[in-house]
């Protein structure tokens, strides 16, 4: 179901607002234990406003610390239960290296200390190494190469409008183009106002990303979040079956600035070009105030670094902007109000 149902309240367990990934996956997860949910989203579903839409995104088990790896691993075990349950490939594995250059901004130790920990095998390979392994590759000289085998791709927007499409068969409400408008702690429940509708429920879940400041003052609260507009680029290879994922891994260049990127990937038909961005790399901003429009001195270094890691890279063809919203630590908010 998409648009406002036609009633004048709707009761239910819980009220999950913005239909992201996070949303998407909360309500598929509450309505198939039983709960009953409603799932709001301001605008269509699968916009591209927000952090969820493209095509591609990377999951790994290389982080910074045990409760990370810890996370990932989790996360690989839900990411094949969503495969499963929905009857389609949405994991790619290709393998992944974090490459880290001499005097590296961000350290090797943490990485290698917390997967070792966690008992996630890796190998450590030098750029020669590389090379020879991945011939489209020319890390620089001294560079140190986490491999980490089981590396993968995900797909964005896919695997989301798979979890919406899981949560409404459990019986999830969804209902698109409604923004929230008011919302209220009575106590035991709370009250949303979203599309001209009223919903009561026990609990609230907000995954609202960039906007979750706004709804939050509905509640006389914030959080110390920053928004920056992010952007992805796009190259289209001379001879894209050389940077295929059999070919080449996901990977990450580990310094500041930090740059990332995949192998040619099918999906919404990007399947012969290779993506690539900086991370962090973007100017503040806010969800109603940021440009759509790519920026061109941010593409340069995106351009100038990918053409020295990946010679073979060509041209940029496609820029996707989206929206980054971090805590000052960069870790998740999870929690009750």
């Amino acid at each position: 179901m998409t648009g406002a149902p036609d009633l004048a309240a709707v009761t239910a367990d819980v009220a999950v607002i913005g239909a992201g990934a996070l949303g998407s996956a909360t309500a598929w997860q509450l309505s198939r234990r039983g709960a009953s949910v409603v799932l709001l989203e301001q605008f269509e579903l699968g916009h591209n406003r927000g952090a969820s839409h493209d095509t591609s995104r990377i999951l790994r088990r290389s982080y910074h610390t045990p409760g990370y790896v810890r996370l990932a691993g989790e996360a690989f075990d839900d990411w094949a239960q969503l495969s499963d349950a929905a009857g389609e490939r949405l994991v790619t594995v290709t393998g992944g290296l974090d490459l880290f250059p001499p005097d590296a901004a961000i350290p090797a130790l943490d990485y290698t200390a917390s997967m070792t920990a966690c008992g996630v095998p890796f190998s450590e390979l030098s750029a020669p190494e590389v090379s020879r392994r991945w011939p489209a590759m020319r890390p620089p000289d001294g560079t140190v190469a986490l491999h980490q085998a089981d590396t993968a791709i995900l797909p964005a927007a896919r695997g989301t409008a798979a979890m919406q499409r899981l949560a409404r068969s459990a019986g999830a409400r969804i209902v698109d183009t409604s923004p929230v408008t008011g919302l209220t702690d009575l106590g035991d429940v709370v009250r949303v106002r979203a599309g001209g509708t009223t919903y009561t429920a026990s609990t609230v879940v907000l995954t609202a990303d960039a906007w979750t400041n706004r709804l939050l003052a509905h509640l006389g609260a914030s959080l110390p979040l920053t928004v920056t507009r992010e952007q992805v680029t796009y190259f289209a290879p001379e001879h894209p079956e050389a940077f295929a994922p059999d070919r080449v891994p996901v990977w990450i260049w580990m310094d500041d600035p930090s740059f990332y990127g995949f192998p040619t990937y099918d999906e919404a038909g990007t399947g012969r070009w290779v993506k690539a961005a900086q991370d962090c790399g973007g100017a503040a901003t806010t969800a109603e105030g940021r440009s759509f429009e790519p920026d061109l001195a941010a593409q340069a270094r995106v351009d100038d670094f990918v053409r020295s890691l990946l010679p073979g890279v060509g041209s940029p063809v496609r820029t996707v902007t989206c929206l980054y919203t971090l805590t000052p630590d960069r870790d998740f908010v999870l929690g009750a109000l």
